[in-house]
């Protein structure tokens, strides 16, 4: 299992279209991705708990990615949240 905190950059957070983004970058992985914001766990392969999150631009998640690929994954994960969300 490997973790990192990383701020989300998109300005307007993590609503329909940078959710289904990030939900589309982690389905590339085999392991299991999931991030912590406040007290909930969300997990980053389905949009409906993504939104459900209730993250907003400028926020901090924690990002734990768990398996095969993990390490992969949390790299690339953690350059779309900082980079690639921008609309």
């Amino acid at each position: 299992m490997v973790s990192q905190k990383v701020k989300v950059n998109n300005l307007i957070g993590l609503h329909l279209r940078p959710a289904g983004k990030l939900c589309n970058e982690a389905m590339r992985f085999k392991c299991l991705i999931t991030f912590s914001y406040k007290e909930v766990t969300a997990n980053a392969k389905s949009v409906l708990s993504v939104l459900g999150a209730c993250v907003r631009g400028g926020d901090t998640i924690e990002l734990v990615c768990e398996g095969e690929d993990e390490e992969e994954a949390l790299k690339h994960l953690v350059y779309v949240l900082e980079n690639a969300l921008q609309e």
